[in-house]
């Protein structure tokens, strides 16, 4: 087959380039600990979209550095027991999507709560306050400041805040709940499940924020990664902060957060990806100590994977 990347045999053995930050425990602890100490405030706004078997809601709360972030929730009408629920992540630049896209595990007994990431497509609040998008540099966001100001920071902890905020909804079974998502989705739903163990499964396809470097290095810093050339080519022109600049964004690569994860791992990748190559998504692979069930798609790229949706569903059934 052709290859846009190394062989399977050594993406099998490969451990990633960019470097873990010495403090990397450090960080994430004190970030938890700064979300620990946000009030919430959570709302809940029932939505004019209208379903015979759930109810929906606008769900808004307080992440760190103030942002309002929004998500759309859906529970189904049920016997009062608690019942699972699942966490759905959108790709970058994106948004939680339509109130339909939640409908299916409504319809299974779930309740399901996709969050709009801040400063995207969607509703949430940028750190600035302002209601709306910035949509792209999110990567580089921060990487002139301290590393607590890197805004990838600060959007997986607002994954783990929705977490539990959903595990603590009455009509939920907190220790019966997901994370899924594709791209940036598909990292963000790792980041939740690294930083929230209580998670049980993650569904994943082709993860995003990955081995920042190896991205660089392969001349792929383009599509979804083009921001790390913008971040060379006005603010260190001659590269020399290169060094500095790609262990700093080792804080919010998801390879380093991957050991963590203790959920049942649905992991979908295409071999033909330019986007977020194989090799990136190998880095997270093979650091991870959770059961992982791999789907291998040698001919596809970061795109639809052909069945991948129905074994996801037939995995989160298993919750």
């Amino acid at each position: 087959m052709p290859l846009i990347d190394l062989p399977l045999e050594k993406l099998k053995e490969y451990q990633g380039r960019n470097p873990r930050p010495s403090d990397f425990d450090e960080y994430w602890e004190r970030a938890l600990a700064e979300l620990d100490s946000v009030d919430p405030q959570v709302e809940l706004v029932p939505s004019d979209f209208k379903v015979p078997y759930a109810e929906c809601f606008d769900l808004y709360f307080t992440g760190v550095k103030g942002a309002r972030i929004h998500a759309k929730y859906v529970k189904p009408k049920s016997d009062g027991k608690p019942h699972p629920a699942v966490l759905q992540f959108h790709g970058y630049t994106g948004h939680a999507g339509d109130w339909l896209e939640r409908l299916p595990y409504a319809a299974l007994g779930y309740s399901v709560a996709a969050m709009d990431v801040r400063g995207q497509g969607g509703k949430s609040q940028d750190i600035g306050g302002i209601a709306g998008n910035t949509h792209h540099g999110h990567i580089i966001r921060g990487l002139d400041e301290h590393p607590d100001e890197l805004l990838f920071r600060h959007v997986f902890l607002d994954t783990v805040r929705l977490a539990r905020i959903v595990m603590d909804f009455e009509e939920v079974d907190g220790s019966r709940v997901a994370t899924m998502g594709g791209s940036q989705g598909g990292a963000l739903a790792l980041a939740c499940a690294a930083l929230e163990p209580r998670i049980r499964k993650v569904a994943a396809n082709f993860p995003f924020l990955s081995d920042y470097k190896r991205v660089w290095e392969m001349d792929l810093a383009k599509d979804a990664y083009a921001e790390l050339r913008t971040y060379f080519r006005f603010f260190d022109p001659q590269h020399k902060r290169e060094d500095e600049v790609f262990y700093k964004l080792g804080y919010i690569d998801i390879q380093h957060l991957a050991s963590r994860i203790t959920a049942d791992i649905l992991f979908g990748i295409g071999l033909m990806d330019t986007v977020c190559p194989p090799s990136t998504q190998y880095a997270v692979l093979n650091k991870l100590k959770a059961p992982v069930q791999l789907e291998i798609y040698p001919d596809f790229a970061h795109e639809g994977l052909p069945g991948m949706g129905d074994k996801q569903f037939m995995f989160l059934q298993q919750l």
